[in-house]
């Protein structure tokens, strides 16, 4: 029946996005479901406020506003579209699984048209599948640069990665960088020296193919100067400013942390672009990855709705409401003339973001298993003992990049920790073949997983849909989460999906 209503839902998106209704036809009282950040509650009330009373095509929304965390929102959506908020915010790193999962609307061509003129290239590229707008840009301050002490680090070091770590080191103080936990920030290193992990996917999301080059001679080159970094007795695999408490002297965060940084170090606070690196005789400045929040529109199955919360959805994300959230929120806007004006210049975190963009990746969409492939790189890089260890680092991020597309996509996996949560596990072991797995559960802190399509992290099958077998699990109740199964008890265990429901089985 969900897929049956998604498919509808499908079909009538694609009639309401080429509507032309009147302005007469439009008029009326619609009510709506926002879903939100908690501190963007307020804010959102106004805005909708604001174009209730300033629009002249008698439309008015009466909205119940939800805070919905943007990282929460697509694993609510995926688990109930019908259910789901009629506009939501989400993480850019949300939006495929939005796709597959039927809970975005598309854009129509004139709002398409707008979106692509008003917003950065990176911003437009994360709302994208195929060659189709799905969403709406609203921030685009998802990246990241560079904190420092001014009383440990020199102004004229801050663009040298090797001096920066010659002046922790004389200080006994840290250089906090995520590398071992975090592929979003190890990737800064493949930027530099122009390597790239361009991820294709089709209209519907699916993933297809990927151009990847870090396992290349600029990949090594980058490795190289990984290898400066991760070595260094003071080099600290974090991403929190909270280190300045602990002995930082350099910290790589973004804008989320300049208030808890500025409170720390008060004046002593610096913020910049990240350094370079240099390797036989040549400099490579870090990169970046550049990531967005965007406003998604939930299919509809009145098309006359559908087009009114897309006009919402358009006053929502343009450079007025934009604005209005870099003043009340400090968010920093996807729109290019509210990235120019004097006041987003002139805020010091953003302003070190916008140093940093020339050097940024858009982070567009990338598949799901790669974030926890990528970031075993460092540790192999730490552990190599020549550029021969180096290479294979390489080697060994190449070979599990290519096997992602030889998974058997048409069952289901159950991940979780009884195969290290490896959602690209290529063994029959966890797969509901036939729509049945039987699985050892061993002891842990977290006896829980999800069934998943291999390679993804989709999560619309578990704790919701056990019908028979719920005494064996952990009654989650209405705080789903990523709608998890889990387990009581360790111990052997038969799951089967039928295609409606779950069932769980002791043996």
């Amino acid at each position: 029946m969900k897929k049956f209503l998604a498919l509808l839902l499908t079909a009538v998106m694609a009639l309401s996005v080429c509507l032309t209704a009147s302005a007469e036809s439009l008029a009326g009282t619609y009510d709506i479901t926002v879903w939100v950040a908690e501190n963007a509650v307020s804010l959102t009330e106004k805005q909708i406020k604001d174009f209730n009373e300033s629009n002249t095509d008698g439309i008015v929304f009466n909205a119940t506003i939800e805070a919905v965390s943007e990282s929460e929102a697509a694993t609510q959506m995926i688990t109930d579209v019908e259910a789901g908020g009629d506009i939501f915010c989400f993480a850019q790193d949300q939006f495929a699984r939005l796709v597959q999962a039927n809970a975005l609307a598309k854009l129509g061509t004139k709002a398409a048209e707008a979106v692509i003129a008003a917003n950065d290239a990176g911003t437009v590229a994360a709302a994208t599948s195929g060659d189709t707008l799905y969403a709406y840009p609203l921030t685009a301050d998802n990246g990241y640069f560079m904190y420092y002490d001014k009383s440990v680090i020199p102004e004229e070091d801050v663009d040298s990665l090797e001096k920066l770590i010659a002046d922790c080191e004389a200080n006994q103080k840290y250089f906090a960088f995520e590398q071992q936990t975090s592929a979003w920030y190890l990737a800064s290193f493949f930027f530099a020296t122009g390597c790239k992990s361009d991820w294709k996917t089709d209209d519907e999301g699916n993933f297809i193919s990927v151009n990847d080059t870090f396992d290349s001679p600029a990949g090594l080159i980058a490795v190289k100067g990984m290898k400066k970094l991760v070595d260094s007795p003071f080099h600290l695999s974090s991403g929190s400013v909270n280190e300045f408490n602990s002995g930082a002297a350099v910290v790589v965060s973004g804008t989320w942390d300049y208030t808890a940084a500025k409170e720390i170090l008060g004046d002593n606070l610096g913020a910049t672009d990240l350094p370079s690196f240099e390797v036989d005789g040549k400099e490579y400045h870090l990169g970046s990855f550049n990531g967005c929040k965007l406003l998604g529109v939930k299919p509809q199955v009145d098309a006359v709705k559908a087009a009114v919360l897309h006009r919402l959805a358009q006053y929502l994300t343009g450079e007025k409401a934009q604005m209005e959230r870099f003043e009340a929120l400090a968010w920093g806007p996807s729109n290019v003339v509210d990235q120019a004006s004097e006041a987003v210049q002139a805020n010091p975190g953003l302003a070190a973001l916008i140093a940093q963009a020339p050097y940024s990746v858009p982070q567009g969409q990338i598949h799901g298993s790669w974030w926890d492939i990528a970031k075993v790189i460092a540790e192999d890089v730490k552990n190599a003992k020549d550029e021969a260890g180096l290479q294979q680092a390489l080697d060994n991020y190449y070979d599990k990049i290519a096997s992602l597309f030889k998974l058997d996509t048409s069952a289901l996996l159950f991940v979780g920790a009884w195969n290290g949560w490896n959602n690209a596990d290529d063994t029959d072991t966890y797969y509901l073949k036939d729509g049945s797995v039987t699985l050892e559960v061993p002891q842990s802190d977290y006896m829980g997983g999800r069934i998943v399509t291999p390679g993804s992290w989709d999560s619309d099958k578990g704790f919701l849909q056990v019908t028979t077998g719920k005494e064996l699990i952990q009654d989650l109740g209405d705080d789903v989460g990523d709608n998890n199964i889990v387990f009581l008890a360790p111990g052997n265990y038969t799951v089967t999906w039928d295609g409606a429901a779950i069932t769980i089985a002791a043996n």
